[in-house]
């Protein structure tokens, strides 16, 4: 098998368009039928969703918890709930699972713990790929994944899409058998 990788210059949301027709590909040309695409305010799973309308591909858009940004605050637009669901596709809001408990104890204790060191040995892999790893498993454990499957991961370092993998699922309980099979997209450099 022989890949092609799309490298970035830069990290950011200029990279959207490019990563969606990847993602595009992967669904019609090589078949791949789970999709997990991170999405904080809903405007990157928007335009997943359009651009994967009709294909029958199982599109989940993971987004942060109520609460992420403070108390009662919801980050994620109603309007694209609505659309990405009339679209076809469905919507997880859970815990970030390497931002959770521990970093609370963290910033009152200032200890490190075993999620935030998972957290940032992702992070040397770049910020888009630590999260691809966090949204199928939050994913397979909304039970919006199957386990086993490879599946397509689309996330990005700060705002909209730079980074794609094609992930083995894992629940997070069985995080060790979470396998980054490919690398498609992602930036040179995270700045």
């Amino acid at each position: 098998m022989k890949r092609v990788v799309q490298y970035f210059e830069k990290p950011g949301p200029h990279n959207t368009q490019t990563c969606t027709d990847i993602l595009y590909k992967l669904v019609c040309d090589e078949g791949y039928k789970d999709v997990v695409v991170a999405s904080t305010s809903g405007e990157t799973g928007l335009i997943a969703a359009r651009r994967l309308q009709g294909t029958g591909v199982n599109l989940v858009v993971v987004a942060h918890s109520a609460g992420f940004l403070g108390p009662n605050q919801d980050q994620f637009s109603d309007d694209a709930y609505q659309e990405i669901t009339r679209l076809g596709g469905r919507i997880y809001k859970g815990t970030i699972l390497t931002h959770s408990l521990e970093t609370a104890l963290a910033k009152e204790f200032s200890g490190s713990y075993p999620t935030l060191l998972i957290a940032n040995t992702l992070r040397r892999f770049g910020q888009g790929i630590k999260v691809c790893c966090e949204i199928v498993m939050e994913a397979v454990d909304g039970g919006l994944v199957a386990e086993g499957k490879e599946t397509v991961a689309m996330a990005g370092t700060v705002k909209g899409a730079d980074t794609l993998a094609i992930i083995k699922s894992a629940a997070s309980k069985r995080f060790l058998d979470l396998y980054v099979a490919q690398i498609v997209a992602k930036p040179r450099s995270h700045k």
